[in-house]
């Protein structure tokens, strides 16, 4: 079956394939709204990566077999299909950039342009990766890392396709299988041992290409009958919908964990192969036809429609989550609507532009893009545009640096994503004094920043160390899904504490209600052998980075900005733990509520210029140092 560069087979066009197109987008949409039910939604990528090797694989063979491929022509058809409708949403999001980032978030857009513009954007996210680092999750190209694990695969493809046919003729199903097995194989491992390089680098995602590659090849049996395709075809779907329902960020992927969605959109495709099923005809139905057929514009306007709203409220302010999510949808379908209308459908036609004019546009494009990327990059992120004061704020967004590692003890006694368990080291984060106090910080990154602070400020104690980002402390680990979290947990509750004493156990995390009947659980626990807890409730929490919204109180010469972006939630959460924790024997709670916060203000500056938190919630190092001093002259750790 031939496929031409919309897509769409020169033999039989293929409207189930639009219609998984539009599953998969959807969850992609579904996802990076935050709707919880699909917080796995992010596995709609992966059913794009099969999609694309399917059709660009049909290319590939079809013209080989024909002895009429081209890479040349190969590449025009790419040019054609991704870099107009993404060179001008380059274009809207820079002007958006340039008038709402900070100085260093728009550096980091610039380095991000540069990249996405030359097809390497994965690289440069994976090198931005890190616990403190937000400035990824909030940049308007992100998503753009998927387009060039894709650009990269079209490199490799057709260049080993062609090699395979010229010296290894009768192996190519062989070789093909091989080099796939060898790409899960490394995802597999990598997904535990080097969870960011495996996200998102193309060697571990290049078998989610090559099985769609494989199934134009007929690896695969035939699925001959009408009860089979159903089957396949309906097990597809489930498989794809189970990734999208139960998996979560912290779902150890792509390795394993893809084979759910990757098969359930290879099983989709290999059966509309053979015939007609239900599932293809539900795939089909037009509503499903043309928001797949608008997918890929759909893919690139939705994220940075989300990011702009949510940093700087760019369609509504005031309104819900709801209305606002409902807002996002209606641009997000609108803008690509009208992107695949003036600007995809046109630019694929060959009548009306020529291969050397669409060269020539692209190449004038990519350089206007490398000029602007260069000047933002060069120019700081044009500080110009905010006063001193403001950009002295900004300067403070994400903590990132070694100092930051060192005062949270990254990697010894506190574990990122990029630790394992092993890494943690009792000789040193649980060594105790027998003749000084010992007291022991346990939680998440909201208990690890308070060592700063706390070793810095009560100088008789030897504080003990152990956290994890994302780790509950509490004895019942049935909602942690990460396994260094379960066994650092288990081992100080099970192993550390009932064979060593320690004077004060100071239990801090980022709580939810769901976390409250497993922390009375702990507390008890704790009580029944003999040990005082101070126990921290929610810190202050905001919408948006702290520094972000100080930057713009200034600017705008409005200090209720970062008030009206405090997340009331946390708020109720307070007193609802401090409830628990009277109902508790031995138990101080301590309120970040009550100590840092007066009527309707909360404490915004840990000194003067100087942020008390580095993100949403996260204290910078003068703000542990601040909170600890506080809680010394409190009594609540004396």
């Amino acid at each position: 079956m031939s496929v031409s560069p919309s897509g769409k087979s020169a033999d039989k066009y293929r409207a189930d394939i639009d219609g998984l197109r539009a599953i998969a987008v959807l969850l992609v949409l579904a996802y990076h709204l935050g709707i919880h039910r699909f917080r796995g939604g992010f596995v709609g990528v992966d059913v794009f990566f099969v999609i694309s090797g399917f059709l660009i694989g049909s290319i590939i063979l079809s013209e080989l077999d024909a002895s009429r491929f081209s890479i040349v022509s190969f590449y025009e058809r790419r040019i054609r299909r991704i870099f107009p409708a993404l060179a001008v949403l380059f274009l809207g999001t820079s002007v958006l950039a340039c008038k709402f980032l900070l100085p260093s978030e728009l550096v980091e857009y610039g380095k991000s342009l540069l990249a996405a513009t030359f097809s390497f954007s994965n690289v440069l996210f994976l090198h931005q990766a890190g616990y403190f680092n937000a400035s990824a999750a909030s940049n308007p190209l992100l998503h753009t890392w998927s387009l060039a694990v894709e650009e990269q695969f079209y490199v490799f493809l057709p260049l080993f396709l062609i090699c395979v046919r010229k010296y290894f003729p009768t192996r190519q199903r062989l070789l093909i299988v091989v080099v796939a097995l060898l790409s899960f194989a490394v995802s597999a491992v990598g997904a535990f041992r080097a969870h960011d390089a495996t996200f998102y680098l193309a060697h571990t995602r290049a078998w989610e290409l090559l099985l769609g590659t494989m199934l134009v090849l007929d690896i695969f049996p035939t699925m001959s009958t009408a009860l089979l395709r159903n089957l396949a075809s309906l097990a597809g779907v489930i498989l794809i919908l189970i990734a999208g329902l139960l998996f979560t960020p912290l779902t150890p992927f792509p390795g394993a964990a893809a084979l759910l969605p990757c098969a359930g959109a290879a099983l989709i495709i290999a059966a509309g192969r053979s015939g007609a099923s239900v599932v293809g005809r539900v795939l089909s139905l037009r509503p499903m036809v043309f928001i797949g057929m608008i997918s890929y514009s759909l893919y690139l306007w939705h994220w940075p429609l989300i990011v702009f709203q949510g940093t700087d409220g760019l369609l509504i302010r005031g309104f819900s989550p709801r209305v606002t999510k409902l807002a996002l949808i209606f641009a997000s379908f609108a803008l690509a609507t009208l992107s695949w209308r003036f600007i995809e459908q046109p630019f694929r036609d060959r009548r009306q532009l020529s291969r050397t004019v669409i060269f020539r546009m692209a190449s004038a494009a990519a350089a206007i893009l490398l000029v602007a990327g260069t000047i933002i990059v060069v120019s700081n992120g044009l500080p110009s545009r905010y006063p001193a004061a403001a950009v002295n704020v900004a300067s403070f967004l994400d903590n990132t640096d070694a100092k930051t590692d060192a005062q949270y003890r990254v990697g010894t006694c506190f574990l990122t994503s990029k630790d394992s368990y092993t890494d943690f080291n009792p000789s040193i984060c649980l060594q105790q004094d027998a003749h000084k106090r010992n007291d022991l910080l346990l939680g998440d990154s909201h208990a690890a920043q308070l060592w700063y602070g706390l070793s810095a400020t009560f100088k008789d104690v030897t504080l003990l160390q152990a956290t994890a980002s994302g780790c509950k402390p509490t004895l019942d680990q049935s909602r942690s899904v990460e396994a260094k979290c379960s066994r650092l947990m288990e081992y100080i509750f099970q192993d550390f504490l009932p064979r060593h004493h320690v004077d004060t156990l100071i239990i801090a995390a980022r709580w939810d209600a769901g976390d409250l009947e497993a922390l009375h659980e702990t507390l008890t626990w704790v009580h029944q052998r003999g040990m005082e807890v101070v126990l921290l409730g929610p810190i202050v929490q905001y919408d948006s980075a702290l520094p972000r919204l100080l930057a713009l109180s200034i600017k705008t010469n409005d200090p209720s900005i970062p008030s009206l972006h405090r997340v009331a939630y946390y708020e109720h959460l307070d007193a609802e733990m401090a409830r628990l924790a009277e109902t508790t024997p031995g138990v101080r709670y301590v309120s970040y509520f009550k100590m840092l916060c007066r009527q309707s203000s909360c404490l915004e500056y840990a000194a003067a210029g100087v942020p008390l938190q580095s993100d949403y919630g996260h204290l910078t190092g003068s703000g542990s140092l601040l909170v600890a001093a506080k809680l010394r002259d409190t009594g609540a750790l004396n």
